[in-house]
């Protein structure tokens, strides 16, 4: 009997298994939280209860929002709290940094990154994904900590490109917004989005979500 008909169905399955198995599952490009707090989106009785905080300061944080950098936070903070102060408050408050672009002061202000690991992370750049950061980074540390990291960091989305699972990875992201988004693509520019964004959501709040994304 002639087993070929069956075989080469058979292996071609097995094939299109191992290739399966072997593709990279897909990544989020904003890191996944694990508690971190965002001064963005907190409220202001959640920020009261973190470390160093009181509701005066928590209000002033809340007044000052959107926080674009996270430069801008830190300066804010400083004529109240010490620079100590601020350091263990940022293992619970954080805005996300743009590994593309962030400085080195604000990489510094990552818990835990000191000279050499901010080295690491301009290393790679650019990144095209949040995948390349776990991987390069995970090469120095292991995988509880690039987890750690990751949600301290963010890869711009691609504005018209972008699934849905990666636009829900955007802190604050609404539904709204969301259907606002796809029903709107493609963007002719930032100012568009800047435009329409606005228009259903505020200025500040366009401006917000802006930071993390990019126009192909």
């Amino acid at each position: 009997m002639n087993n070929r008909p069956i075989i080469v169905p058979v292996l071609l399955l097995a094939g299109l298994v191992l290739s399966l198995a072997a593709a990279p599952p897909a990544r989020a490009q904003v890191g996944k939280n694990m508690g971190l707090l965002n001064p963005n989106t907190a409220g202001a009785e959640e920020l009261a209860g973190l470390p160093g905080l009181n509701p005066d300061l928590a209000g002033r944080i809340v007044a000052g929002r959107p926080y674009l950098i996270m430069e801008v936070l830190d300066k804010a903070l400083a004529p109240a709290l010490s620079a100590e102060q601020r350091k263990e408050l940022y293992v619970r408050l954080f805005l996300p940094i743009n590994l593309n672009n962030a400085s080195v002061e604000a990489i510094r202000m990552v818990p835990g990154v000191g000279r050499r690991m901010s080295w690491e992370f301009r290393e790679y750049r650019p990144y095209r994904a949040l995948a390349e950061f776990q991987r390069e980074i995970g090469k120095y540390v292991d995988d509880a900590e690039v987890a750690r990291l990751e949600q301290y960091v963010f890869v711009p989305i691609k504005l018209n490109g972008a699934s849905d699972a990666h636009m829900r990875t955007i802190p604050g992201l609404n539904d709204g917004i969301l259907k606002l988004i796809q029903e709107s693509r493609p963007f002719a520019s930032m100012e568009d989005f800047r435009s329409r964004v606005g228009a259903l959501a505020g200025k500040g709040e366009a401006t917000r979500l802006e930071r993390y994304l990019t126009i192909e």
